[in-house]
């Protein structure tokens, strides 16, 4: 979908590099949500105190209440991989709300961004399994009983793979699908404030997408914690 204007690709352009600007503009809206994540969050622990600033305490209740979440389902032990999610959904959360603004590009809305996302949760899921169970993570994979192996086998790796494509299928397709619509309102009734109210629905469509693309990370990670059987 071709965006009418977008402005760090049109700053892009003034400085020479509107060929990459044109052909990546999920990588220049990436990095402009990375920078203010990082800022955002400096500000935030900058100057910590026992009484919160509205700035600390607004990221305290978000944080708070999504490891408090995530702990309710994998427990105590699985409180030291919450760093990993936590980045994941503010980062997906900031990238579909950057959609909203006119002139701004959500990155999510580029499958290259939602795969990226996928492939790291995949990866770590992983990591995790080998760090709890060693070489015998392989069990996962393998089923109760040797005969079961040629059946199995195919079916855990299948699913695992699958796992990718849906994490960053689910997430593309809401976003670029909620982008179509919000352009098309814009060109056919901009100017009556008709797209208004789909805006308002996408804040709650940005937070939803990215609390399940958080959830199924979750759920991932506790798959990987727990004894095969």
């Amino acid at each position: 979908m071709e965006h009418p204007y977008l402005f760090l690709v049109k700053f892009f352009e003034w400085i020479g590099l509107g060929h990459f600007a044109h052909e990546y503009p999920h990588v220049l809206y990436s990095w402009l949500v990375m920078v203010l994540l990082i800022v955002s969050g400096s500000v935030a622990v900058k100057n910590l105190n026992i009484i919160p600033t509205k700035t600390q305490n607004f990221f305290e209740i978000i944080l708070e209440g999504l490891e408090n979440f995530m702990i309710d389902i994998t427990g105590e032990e699985g409180r030291w991989f919450f760093p990993v999610l936590g980045t994941v959904f503010l980062y997906i959360f900031a990238c579909n709300l950057t959609g909203l603004i006119p002139g701004f590009f959500p990155p999510t809305a580029s499958y290259n961004t939602t795969l990226s996302c996928a492939i790291v949760i995949f990866c770590f899921t992983h990591i995790i399994g080998i760090k709890y169970h060693g070489v015998k993570y392989y069990k996962h994979f393998i089923g109760p009983v040797w005969w079961l192996i040629p059946i199995m086998l195919p079916i855990e790796l299948i699913s695992h793979f699958s796992r990718v494509l849906s994490l960053s299928m689910r997430l593309f397709g809401n976003m670029s699908g909620h982008e179509l619509v919000l352009a098309i309102f814009f060109g056919l009734a901009g100017a009556f404030f008709v797209p208004l109210p789909i805006m308002a629905m996408g804040i709650f469509v940005a937070f939803v997408q990215a609390f399940v693309f958080f959830m199924l990370s979750i759920m991932y990670f506790t798959g990987a914690m727990e004894h095969a059987h």
